[in-house]
C-alpha cells in the first residue's frame, strides 16, 4: 500500500464515490453496494460529468441489482485509470493533482526520495529512470466494496412473484462485485450469513489462479478472535480464503455497533497478534482440502493482512497499532465526513458536523435492524423523526426495503422504521393496559427508528442536485463519538498530515486516547443494560453482566500492563493515564453490587 491508512465504509453515500476523489493518490477506501438505485443514479451523474457511455439498468429488467452494482464499479475502474493515465503523464512540476501526490506520501516512502533527487537532478538519462520508477510506484488505492452480510432479503418480480435466491440482495450484490473489473476486496461485515457464505464458492473469481494469486478478495470485518476463526474455518471449508481480517472495536465507530462481551479492542488486538502464525496454520489445511476436492491444488499459504479500526484520532495512536502490534493499516472513518475532498456529506450536514458538541453524539435504538446505532441528534433525519411524531404520524413510508425483517403483521416482512409497521404497533400498544409511565417508554421504543435506507443515501442527492420530486430530503448520518474531536471543515492535505504527524489539527482539544474513550463507551453501555433489565434479571441476564464485567476489568489489567508503553506513545501521564483506567474500574463496581 501507498498509505498505512484506509478510509472505510461509511453509510451508504458517504463514501459511495470516495475512490474517484482519493484512489489515484494511492489512499484505499470502500464503496458501499448495498443500495443498487443510489449506485446506478451516481452512473448516470459521472458519466455525464465525464462524457461517458451510458445506458440506464431499469429496477425491474433482468438481475438488474447485480448489474447496476458491476455498471458503477466499472465505471469507477474507468475514472481511476484516466486519473492515474494523467498523473503519469502531466508536467509534476505545474499540475495540481501532481503537487497533490508527492505532498500526501508518507515521509518514509520511497517515491517522495525519488521526486527530489527527479527534481534536483540535471541529467536527462537519470531523470527518465527516476521517473520511470516514480510512475512504477504510482498505483491507486484499493477499491473494496461492504455489503452488510445479514441485509439479503429475498425479492420479488414486478408481478409479486417471489424470486430465488439467487437474486438476494447479499448475493446479488456479490455477483455484481465479481463480474466487475476491480481487483480488490469485498468487505463482510455484521456476522454471518451461512445462505451467503454458501453462495460465494459459487464465484470462480474468488479462487486463486494457476500461480496462487487472487483477482477478488474477501475482507472479514470482526470485532473479536474467536469470531474471525469461526467464520474463517466455514469459509475455508468451502475453499474461500480470507485475506484480510478488519478488526473493528465494537462500539467505539461508526453506522451499527456491535457490542462484544465486554471485550476490549486492545486485548482483541493482542489476540490476534499472538495467533497470526496459527491462524493460518489452522486455516489452511482446511481449505487446500476443499481446493483439492475441486481440482485446484494449492501449495502456499496465501497472505493475510490484519487492518484496525474504530475511534483513533491522533498519529501516536495511529503509529501505535501499527508498530505494537504488527498490523498492515489503520481505518480513520469518522474524522473523515468533515474532509469534502474525500467524502460526500451535504452541506448543511457537513456544518453541523463541524459545531457540534460531544453530547450531540449517541448510540440510539435507531436502526431497524435492531441493533444499537450512532446517531447525530443535528441529522435533519432525526428533526424530521421528530416533527413527524408531533404531527400524529410516526414512521415513514417504506420504499426501498433493504432492512425489512418483521413478519408481525404480514406475510411479507415490513420494516420497523415504516409507518405501517409503527401503527399496527401502536395499535396494540393502546390495548396493552400499561400505565403512563410503560406506555410512553414502549411508545418512545416504537417510534425511535428511522428510515435508514432513504436517510442515508439522500446526502449524495443533494449534493450532486440529483434528488427527485417528492423524495425527502432528511439526511441520516452515523458518525462514530471520535467525530466530537474533530470540530472543523479539513482539507484532504490536513487531515492526511495530521494521521502521518506532519501537523496537530487536534492541538488544544482534551481528548482521552483511543483505549480511554472505547472503556467508557463499554461501562456506559453496561450500565444502560443493567438498567433497562433491573426488574427482569433472570439467570441468563445475570450471567451475561458478570461475563461482561469480568472481562472489562480484565481490559483494565491488560491497560495497566501496557501503561509504560501508552504513556510514552500516546503522551499520556502515567499517573493520568492509572487515574483513568481506576475511574472506569471504580464504576463498575456498584454496577454489579
Amino acid at each position: 500500500m501507498t498509505h498505512s491508512f484506509h478510509i472505510p465504509v461509511l453509510g451508504l453515500a458517504f463514501s459511495v464515490d470516495t475512490a474517484i476523489k482519493v484512489a489515484q493518490f494511492g489512499i484505499s477506501s470502500v464503496v458501499s453496494i448495498v443500495d443498487d438505485e443510489l449506485l446506478e443514479r451516481l452512473r448516470a451523474y459521472y458519466s455525464n460529468e465525464n462524457q461517458l457511455e451510458y445506458e440506464a439498468i431499469g429496477e425491474h429488467m433482468e438481475d438488474a441489482r447485480a448489474r447496476r452494482i458491476t455498471a458503477y464499479l466499472n465505471m469507477i475502474q474507468v475514472l481511476v485509470d484516466k486519473q492515474l493515465v494523467h498523473l503519469k503523464n502531466c508536467d509534476w512540476l505545474q499540475d495540481e493533482t501532481a503537487s497533490k501526490y508527492f505532498s500526501l506520501l508518507p515521509e518514509q516512502h520511497h517515491s517522495r526520495n525519488l521526486f527530489q533527487q527527479w527534481r534536483d537532478t540535471n541529467s536527462s538519462g537519470e531523470k527518465e529512470r527516476l521517473k520511470t520508477a516514480i510512475c512504477e510506484a504510482m498505483l491507486p488505492g484499493d477499491i473494496d466494496v461492504n455489503i452488510m452480510s445479514k441485509v439479503d432479503k429475498i425479492n420479488y418480480s414486478k408481478d409479486g412473484e417471489m424470486l430465488s435466491e439467487y437474486y438476494s440482495d447479499a448475493t446479488a450484490a456479490v455477483r455484481g462485485f465479481a463480474n466487475s473489473t476491480l481487483r480488490s476486496s469485498v468487505v463482510l461485515s455484521a456476522g454471518m450469513n451461512p445462505r451467503l457464505y454458501g453462495q460465494l464458492q459459487e464465484f470462480p473469481q474468488f479462487f486463486p489462479d494457476e500461480h496462487g494469486n487472487f483477482t477478488k478478495k474477501i475482507t472479514l470485518k470482526v470485532s473479536d478472535y474467536r469470531s474471525a476463526l469461526i467464520q474463517a474455518k466455514y469459509l475455508a471449508k468451502r475453499g474461500i480464503w480470507i485475506s484480510e481480517y478488519r478488526i473493528e472495536s465494537g462500539l467505539n465507530c461508526g453506522g451499527h455497533a456491535f457490542a462484544t462481551d465486554g471485550f476490549l479492542l486492545g486485548p482483541i488486538l493482542e489476540e490476534f497478534k499472538i495467533n497470526k502464525a496459527a491462524l493460518s496454520e489452522e486455516i489452511f489445511p482446511l481449505y487446500q482440502a476443499a481446493l483439492s476436492e475441486i481440482g485446484r491444488e494449492i501449495e502456499h499459504v496465501p497472505g493475510i493482512r490484519f487492518t484496525v479500526q474504530g475511534g483513533v484520532g491522533t498519529t501516536q495512536e495511529h503509529q501505535f497499532l501499527l508498530d505494537y502490534y504488527g498490523f498492515d493499516a489503520v481505518g480513520w472513518g469518522s474524522p473523515f465526513l468533515l474532509v469534502p475532498e474525500a467524502t460526500t456529506v451535504d452541506e448543511e450536514t457537513l456544518n453541523n458536523l463541524a459545531n457540534a458538541a460531544p453530547e450531540d453524539f449517541y448510540i440510539s435504538n435507531a436502526s431497524p435492524l435492531g441493533v444499537p446505532f450512532n446517531n447525530f441528534r443535528k441529522s435533519t433525519a432525526e428533526q424530521s423523526r421528530l416533527s413527524r411524531i408531533a404531527k400524529g404520524r410516526p414512521g415513514f413510508p417504506c420504499t426501498k426495503k433493504y432492512l425489512v425483517s418483521d413478519s408481525t403483521y404480514s406475510d411479507e416482512p415490513q420494516c420497523t422504521a415504516s409507518r405501517v409497521y409503527q401503527v399496527n404497533k401502536i395499535k396494540d400498544l393502546d390495548q396493552a393496559g400499561l400505565n403512563a409511565q410503560e406506555y410512553e417508554k414502549a411508545y418512545q421504543k416504537i417510534v425511535e427508528k428511522q428510515c435508514l435506507c432513504e436517510g442515508l443515501a439522500t446526502p449524495a442527492y443533494l449534493k450532486y442536485q440529483i434528488l427527485k420530486p417528492r423524495e425527502r430530503s432528511a439526511v441520516a448520518i452515523c458518525p462514530g463519538p471520535n467525530t466530537a474531536y474533530f470540530n472543523k471543515i479539513y482539507t484532504l492535505q490536513e487531515m492526511v498530515d495530521h494521521i502521518y504527524g506532519r501537523i496537530n489539527v487536534l492541538k488544544g482539544v482534551k481528548r482521552p486516547s483511543m483505549f480511554i474513550n472505547e472503556l467508557e463507551l463499554y461501562v456506559n453501555h453496561l450500565s444502560s443494560y443493567i438498567q433497562e433489565n433491573l426488574l427482569d434479571l433472570d439467570v441468563k441476564k445475570k450471567k451475561y453482566i458478570y461475563k461482561f464485567q469480568n472481562q472489562l476489568v480484565e481490559g483494565i489489567a491488560y491497560y495497566r500492563s501496557l501503561q509504560d508503553r501508552v504513556s510514552q506513545v500516546f503522551g499520556e501521564s502515567k499517573a493520568a493515564f492509572q487515574e483513568q483506567l481506576a475511574n472506569y474500574e471504580n464504576q463498575l463496581k456498584p454496577l454489579i453490587v
